[in-house]
């Protein structure tokens, strides 16, 4: 028998954004317009690969309850930017690997780094 987890174990969301030399203006665009539109909070944007993330990226976090607000809105407007969309529940390694959405093509992440259980994460 399977122990089920209740949704709130999922305090927030992180959409990962990813883009390259040529389609900077446009990840800086969508990201930025996310951050206008939602309590999205808008990170840095990357020109390089980072943390598991094999290529440039933006990260968009924001709290549970706003997913059913950023994600329609990513899947209509994110034109041809890739975007990995994955839960804080404490455990990033499942996080990435088993709970990811995928907007676009999915990508291979480095999981090596990431640890089973979180310290801190913030949202």
């Amino acid at each position: 028998m399977h122990d089920y987890r209740d949704g709130a174990a999922i305090r927030g969301w992180h959409a990962h954004v990813y883009f390259d030399a040529a389609t900077l203006e446009q990840a800086r665009a969508l990201c930025s317009a996310a951050a206008e539109r939602f309590a999205v909070t808008m990170g840095r944007l990357h020109q390089r690969p980072v943390g598991p993330h094999p290529q440039w990226s933006c990260q968009l976090a924001f709290r549970a309850e706003a997913l059913a607000a950023v994600l329609p809105w990513l899947l209509l407007n994110r034109g041809d930017l890739t975007v990995l969309l994955h839960p804080l529940s404490g455990e990033p390694l499942a996080d990435h690997r088993d709970r990811a959405l995928w907007l676009g093509s999915a990508q291979p992440l480095d999981l090596s780094m990431l640890p089973e259980r979180a310290a801190g994460e913030e949202i």
